[in-house]
Order: C-alpha cells, then sequence, then structure tokens
C-alpha cells in the first residue's frame, strides 16, 4: 500500500479553504497539489502547479497577473520560497494588498504593498514596492548590504512581517527592508507575473513553495540597528528608529531646536510652523531677504539625516551642512547644500555645470543622478537623506536613490570647490563639525519628518 506523506496526511482542504494549521501555529497557504483557495486576477497569464510548486508563466500582451488568496489577511509572519527563471525581468508578492474592479480597462488591477522579486543586475530583491499607486517606498539602495541576499538560479527563502504598522522582510535570513506605513491594515496576499515587452521573455517561469503564514501568537523579529527605515507617518520616530539612535530635529508643533542664522533667536517672520510643517513664506524670491535662513541650535560631524521637503511651483530652497556661520555672508549662511528645487520651472536648474544647481544635487559642485521616475513634483512630498560617514564619505539620496555620493576633503572634491562659487572660503566645506541649515530664498516651501542620528 502506498504510504501518503505526513503532511499531506494532516491536510483539510473543504470548499477552497486551506490547509488546517501545523506545528507553531502556522498554516499552509498551498497544499502542494492543488491551487484551491487561490483565483486569478487581472491578467492572462498562466499558473499552474510543477514539483509541489505553484509555477507562474510568462505571456505576452497581457498586463500583470495576479493569483490572489481568496482570504484577506490583517497582522501576519508569511514565509515561503521562490525561484525565477528569467534574469532580464521582476516579479514580486502581494501583501495587505486590493483589486479595483474598474482598472485595466474594466478587467481590475490589483493595488498595494509587494515583496520585489529582482533578478536583475539592479538587485532590489526584499525591496518594498507600492503596487499601481505610490511606486516605490524602500528600493534596496536603502540597503546596499542586502543586495546580494538573493541568489539566482535557486529557491530563495521569503519572510515578510506585518505587525501594526511596521512592515519587514528578510531573503535568505537577512533584513532587506522596513517600512512604517498606515495606508492598509488587511488584505490579500498575491504571487505576481509581470507583464513583459519581448517575445524572448514569453514562457519564463516564477516558482513559488512551501508557502506558510501565522496569524495569532506573533512577535517581532529583533530590530536590526543597520536596517534603514521609511516611517511615512509624519513627525514620527517609531520604535526601531529609537532603538537605532534617531532623534526628531523637528517636533511638528514647534521650532524648538532652530534659531535664525545670525541670530540669538528663531526669526519672527518668514517663517511658520503649520499642519505638521515648517513652512518658508513666500517673499520675494530673494535670498535671505524676508525671514532669513535659520540653524539647529547644536552641531554635527558624521551623521544619517533624513527629511521631506514640498515644493510650490518654481520654488528653491535647500539644506544645507556642516554650516559654521563664520564667514558673515550678507546672503545666505555658507554650507554644503542638498538643492531643493522646482527643476522644470526655477531658472537656477539651467545654471552652474552640468546641471549641478537640480534638484538633490550638492550645489554647485556635484549634479545629482536621477530619473523623472523618482521626483515627486510640487504639491507631493519628496523624501530626502544625507549620509556623512566618520571617514568624510557622503551620500545624497532622493525618495530612496542614492543620486550622489563624494568624499569630503578630498583633492577630487577640492578641485570642484576651486572651480565654484565657493573657492572664495577657505577649506570649504570640511569643517569637523557644523550646523544643519534650511534656507530661506524667498519661496513657500515645507519641510517635515526632520530626524538625524549621530555617527561614531
Amino acid at each position: 500500500m502506498k504510504k501518503i506523506p505526513f503532511l499531506l496526511a494532516m491536510t483539510m482542504l473543504a470548499g477552497g479553504a486551506f490547509a488546517q494549521k501545523q506545528t507553531g501555529g502556522w498554516t499552509n497557504l498551498f497544499d502542494g497539489k492543488t491551487l484551491d483557495g487561490w483565483k486569478k486576477l487581472s491578467g492572462n497569464a498562466e499558473y499552474t502547479i510543477e514539483n509541489n510548486s505553484i509555477t507562474g508563466i510568462t505571456s505576452l500582451n497581457t498586463p500583470n497577473t495576479f493569483l490572489v488568496t481568496e482570504k484577506e489577511f490583517g497582522d501576519f509572519v508569511l514565509e515561503l520560497e521562490v525561484l525565477m527563471e528569467d534574469t532580464t525581468s521582476n516579479s514580486g508578492i502581494q501583501f495587505r494588498s486590493h483589486l479595483n474592479p474598474e482598472g485595466n480597462n474594466g478587467k481590475g488591477r490589483v493595488y498595494g504593498y509587494q515583496f520585489e522579486i529582482d533578478p536583475s543586475a539592479r538587485r532590489w530583491s526584499g525591496g518594498i514596492y507600492d503596487e499601481a499607486r505610490r511606486d516605490w517606498l524602500y528600493p534596496l539602495d536603502l540597503n546596499p548590504a542586502a543586495k546580494t541576499a538573493f541568489k539566482n538560479g535557486q529557491f530563495n527563502k521569503v519572510r515578510i512581517e506585518c505587525i501594526g504598522h511596521d512592515l519587514r522582510t528578510w531573503v535568505n535570513g537577512i533584513a532587506t527592508a522596513h517600512v512604517v506605513d498606515t495606508f492598509d491594515a488587511s488584505g490579500f496576499i498575491a504571487l505576481q507575473v509581470h507583464s513583459i515587452g519581448k517575445p524572448e521573455q514569453a514562457g519564463k517561469k516564477i516558482f513559488w513553495k512551501n508557502i506558510r503564514i501565522k496569524t495569532s501568537g506573533l512577535k517581532p523579529s529583533p530590530a536590526s540597528k543597520t536596517t534603514y527605515v521609511v516611517n511615512t507617518i509624519p513627525n514620527n520616530l517609531s520604535a526601531a528608529e529609537k532603538q537605532a539612535g534617531y532623534n526628531m530635529l523637528f517636533d511638528g508643533a514647534s521650532t524648538k531646536g532652530w534659531k535664525g542664522a545670525y541670530k540669538p533667536g528663531f526669526p519672527d517672520k518668514g517663517w511658520e510652523v503649520k499642519d505638521g510643517s515648517l513652512n518658508v513664506m513666500a517673499a520675494s524670491g530673494a535670498e535671505s531677504t524676508n525671514g532669513g535662513d535659520i540653524v539647529t541650535t547644536k552641531q554635527y560631524g558624521a551623521f544619517d539625516l533624513s527629511f521631506q521637503f514640498r515644493l510650490t511651483t518654481g520654488a528653491n530652497s535647500g539644506l544645507k551642512y556642516f554650516v559654521t556661520l563664520t564667514e558673515n555672508n550678507p546672503g545666505s549662511a555658507i554650507g554644503l547644500e542638498y538643492q531643493v528645487l522646482d527643476d522644470k520651472v526655477h531658472p537656477d536648474a539651467k545654471m552652474g555645470r552640468d546641471g549641478n544647481r537640480t534638484m538633490s544635487s550638492l550645489y554647485d559642485l556635484i549634479a545629482a543622478k536621477k530619473s523623472d521616475r523618482f521626483v515627486r513634483p510640487p504639491g507631493q512630498w519628496n523624501y530626502a537623506r544625507v549620509i556623512v560617514y566618520p571617514n568624510n564619505h557622503v551620500e545624497h539620496y532622493l525618495n530612496g536613490i542614492k543620486v550622489l555620493e563624494y568624499e569630503r576633503g578630498s583633492q577630487a572634491f577640492r578641485d570642484l570647490v576651486a572651480i565654484s562659487k565657493y573657492k572664495k572660503w577657505t577649506n570649504f566645506g570640511e569643517a569637523k563639525t557644523g550646523y544643519i541649515l534650511l534656507q530661506d530664498h524667498g519661496n513657500d516651501v515645507s519641510y517635515r519628518s526632520i530626524k538625524i542620528k549621530e555617527l561614531k
């Protein structure tokens, strides 16, 4: 008599229900033999079963296709294994996701959080994407050490934790992404076959197996102090950020911790705190002629600084670092500047050299390398990050993408200073410590979620 495998013997399938709970509170979402408990949405790619794996097969002339759980889940831990044949395309695992039935000309469009599967040279597997809604929440540029976690040509172990507002991912045991977000408290899980545009990509397979979920008795995995957290809640520090050593530079309600540049206190005009934002008020469009620049009351050396900014059409501002206030410059105070600018309208974007005055550039020194996809227009919030390492290596990020890097104080840096507007200041940008500055350029610009971690 043929023996029935133990796990199969423990399986109970009725009316499309998933397998019963296994040891440790886990529930199998796939029985290894059927697609009971799943349904296909949005596209026409094929899903079948091969070697105890759900197998998605790419197809031309169809939008993204999703195999979706019939049940929705709120808080959970999901584990599975995935293998992808094609290394020129990508796939994903949706979680807390939904269907817009009117999307794709009435065929329906899936939207929501997605665990990225990216075997290409970009290597963003484990990043978090917001399918058909906000685009990238956590590109893996934010965690470069995790880019090598996904291995092509083999099954990779995936773990997704959704507990409250914390969304966390792992690939082969390596922490890859951490997002704190409030958009979705529950939704379905889905396996994506991405649309393709080339005939040679048709017929490629993606395999998912050993899919299991736990929904009760959940305990978050220990927080990683080295995994950067994208926190979309304004002016908020998550537990993980606090544990990692981040502090708020703006509390969302007051000007505490800030003062006017060259002034003993905060400016009595030109700035306001409103609706959780620190706002530069519009004036003449000139540098520091209204309220003037503001600076932190504390100086910083090496740090990891994040902030959000929102432009109005044609606006100009900037965040400066290593500001010493020793130059007594009649306009804006002097320092290394992360440019905040409406590139499409403000004339400064076409000045300087090779775009080195555009958004997120090191102003007048190094141009930011960015695509329009990762630039949010006036009226929307952009996420910025500046890291100054203890060894003086510096990086600028825009909406999760690293757009430039340089070595502060290097010969290459000094050569750039020598042909810039800063050449008249000795040792420009090389101070050991300095203030963080927000620039008044006479345009309406808003800042929030300004947070910093000092690096040792």
